[in-house]
């Protein structure tokens, strides 16, 4: 019996599209695979050149795999958040009483990672929190097999009502929910929470909420009132204090926390079982900035970690950190952490393309930021402005074959000019 061939790093990302998160096999795949990527070995241009034709196309498809699969950085923004919605996940999962558990609201631009900051926090809480109950379900039926599911991840309907949010709950799960009513399908999610032991509800894409619309206030008090059944409520969103979603809400500078009144329009289905105002943190997973030392060096060190990542045969320790660099990618990104990751991949791809194989300010002027509005609500605020490539371009300083002569009209010639150059 011969061992098994080994597995390429590639085949996972080859052999099929990952499923989506927002499903309880996605999420699983998710909590799994989210750190087993394996990037491609370090290869100097001399050690590729002498591979063959196809190893040589398959090590260029894995440093593209690895440009476009960079791992998730920590930086002082996502520390501050991610610490705050660990805190709260946590904690709440140890509590013994029924009290109302508090949630916490999570904004930012879009695209600046606040989804993969949540969810790779959420994740760590699921994985720990299995190991520590022996992966059991303390809540399932006996004589039934009940999915555990310490984390769901729902993504907020686009045009969300109570029902359409209920269905994309149960969805999760993979429960039924054809020809229910809007009464039936709340109490499905309330025993659908409690039986599969989710200890943590994220509602993705929050600010979708219109509050100007009846059905939106309604959504909103209709997640609200889930916090009654001893779950911390995670909600992402882009501009959350903008959005309306705080109205009605007060500020407790006792606490430090955003306070709401019980949700009324849901007691009607029976999911309100006490009058406990429901308390969120709001937290801000802001851009990065280049207008203090601390700002400045907290930017370089995020470049230095892309610039470590990066597989390029002719690139140099300083590419991304040196020189204006650190400059010009903050003027292409208004440091939104995922213009940055965008520009750096396809910069990257069109190194190797070019086999040019490093980065300049030259290489990135032909690369466009164009972000993908599939299944983005630009009217939430989930696509940001994508700075303008002609400014960016004018402020660079000149290069010195660009820079204009100089003018000589009022120099000195000298004695010899005046004299005739005799």
């Amino acid at each position: 019996m011969t061992d098994a061939a080994p597995t390429h790093p590639l085949a996972g990302i080859l052999g099929g599209k990952p499923p989506r998160r927002d499903t309880y096999e996605g999420w699983q795949y998710y909590c799994r695979s989210r750190r087993s990527f394996v990037p491609a070995p370090r290869l100097s241009l001399e050690q590729w050149q002498a591979m063959s034709d196809r190893d040589k196309a398959l090590h260029n498809l894995h440093r593209t795999a690895t440009h476009v699969n960079m791992p998730l950085q920590e930086t002082p923004m996502a520390k501050r958040v991610a610490s705050l919605v660990d805190r709260r996940i946590r904690g709440n999962a140890m509590r013994l009483t029924s009290a109302t558990w508090p949630g916490v609201m999570v904004f930012g631009l879009g695209y600046q990672g606040k989804t993969e900051t949540v969810c790779d926090i959420a994740a760590e809480f699921e994985v720990t929190f299995r190991e520590a109950g022996d992966q059991i379900n303390p809540h399932a039926m006996p004589g039934t097999r009940a999915l555990h599911a310490p984390v769901v991840y729902v993504q907020t309907p686009v045009t969300a009502t109570p029902k359409s949010t209920c269905q994309a709950i149960l969805d999760f799960f993979g429960a039924h929910t054809k020809g229910l009513t809007l009464p039936q399908l709340v109490q499905q999610v309330a025993a659908s929470l409690d039986d599969h032991g989710v200890r943590a509800l994220i509602l993705d894409d929050i600010t979708r909420l219109r509050m100007h619309r009846a059905d939106d206030q309604d959504v909103l008090d209709l997640i609200r009132a889930f916090m009654s059944m001893n779950v911390t409520l995670v909600l992402i969103g882009a501009d959350i204090p903008g959005s309306g979603l705080l109205r009605k809400a007060r500020w407790d500078s006792r606490a430090r926390q955003w306070v709401f009144p019980p949700s009324a329009s849901t007691r009607v289905h029976g999911l309100e079982v006490t009058q406990t105002e429901r308390r969120f943190d709001l937290v801000e997973l802001g851009t990065f900035e280049y207008t203090t030392p601390e700002g400045i060096e907290v930017f370089r060190d995020h470049l230095a970690g892309l610039e470590d990542g990066l597989r390029l045969f002719n690139a140099w320790p300083g590419m991304l950190t040196g020189g204006t660099m650190p400059e010009y990618l903050m003027r292409r990104t208004n440091g939104v952490i995922g213009l940055l990751a965008r520009l750096i991949e396809d910069g990257a791809m069109e190194a190797i393309a070019s086999e040019k194989e490093f980065l300049d300010e030259e290489l990135l002027d032909t690369i466009t930021i164009s972000l993908d509005a599939l299944g983005r609500d630009p009217g939430a605020g989930e696509i940001p402005i994508v700075p303008d490539l002609s400014s960016s371009q004018e402020k660079k300083p000149p290069t010195r074959r660009q820079k204009r002569p100089r003018n000589t009209v009022f120099d000195d010639a000298g004695p010899r000019a005046a004299a005739g150059g005799a």
